[in-house]
Order: structure tokens, then C-alpha cells, then sequence
């Protein structure tokens, strides 16, 4: 990996954090990035409980669909969700810090298929999320 590509991870992620306010709103916290790569965390509160008082899938979704969207624009090209799916392993409970690592499979054209792991703070897998992407064309950040 040349420290160029990661540099423009980081730039690119950067510039979509700032914008990205449904991310902030959550809590959802972007600990690492780089080409084809993104960790982000989410603290289970007690507004993201559902009737069972686990956390509610939406929450570990959006937090999966985070980490796949930093890691699917990791290469600052303007790149967003064509489809994905999640399977739900383990319940997360109120408080749980839930980690979602986002890891490029492959990348063939404008398309791309992205694997994200979500564990608790035991390292316990809670889900796991598949998302393939399509480029649309664009920098997500400007050039440096």
C-alpha cells in the first residue's frame, strides 16, 4: 500500500464525515480508514433499544452501512450502495460499544463487494453485512 492512497483514504473519509450528519447523529465514531478499509464504532443507547430491550437491527445496520460506505469511498471516487444484506448472529445489548470493520473484496469496473464484521467490545460477532457498490463518478474530496 503506497502512503499516498493512504493519505487520500483519509482525506476522502474526512470530507464525509463532515457531511455525513445521520453518522454523527448515532454516535457512530470513525476509528480507522484506509484503501478498501474502514472501522467505525457505535455505542448502544438506550434510545436504539427495541421492545426485546437488544439493539435494534436498524441501528446495527446503519452502523454496518457506515463502515461500508468509508470503506467504498476510501479511493475518492464518488461510490454508493447498489444492494446489500446482513445476517444477524448475536443480540447487542444497551451500553455494548459495537465495532463494524469494513474490508474490500474486490473491485471490477464501476462495482465492488465490501464484507463487514460487527462485534461487540468481547470480540463476540453480533452481524455480518455484504454490500456491493457502484461508482458514480467524482472525487468525494477535493485534491490536495
Amino acid at each position: 500500500m503506497s502512503e499516498g492512497a493512504q493519505q487520500l483514504a483519509e482525506r476522502a473519509a474526512a470530507a464525509m464525515y463532515q457531511r455525513d450528519a445521520a453518522t454523527q447523529a448515532l454516535g457512530i465514531r470513525l476509528e480507522a480508514v484506509g484503501p478498501g478499509y474502514a472501522r467505525m464504532s457505535m455505542r448502544v443507547r438506550a434510545d436504539m433499544l427495541n421492545g426485546h430491550q437488544t439493539c435494534h437491527g436498524g441501528f446495527i445496520f446503519a452502523l454496518a452501512d457506515s463502515a461500508f460506505a468509508f470503506s467504498c469511498n476510501s479511493h475518492n471516487q464518488v461510490t454508493v450502495a447498489a444492494g446489500c444484506s446482513i445476517e444477524y448472529l448475536a443480540p447487542g445489548r444497551a451500553d455494548d460499544l459495537l465495532t463494524a470493520e469494513a474490508v474490500e473484496q474486490t473491485v471490477s469496473g464501476k462495482t465492488g463487494v465490501y464484507d463487514v464484521t460487527i462485534t461487540n467490545q468481547d470480540g463476540r460477532k453480533i452481524a455480518l453485512f455484504r454490500g456491493k457498490s457502484h461508482r458514480l463518478g467524482g472525487a468525494v474530496a477535493d485534491p490536495a
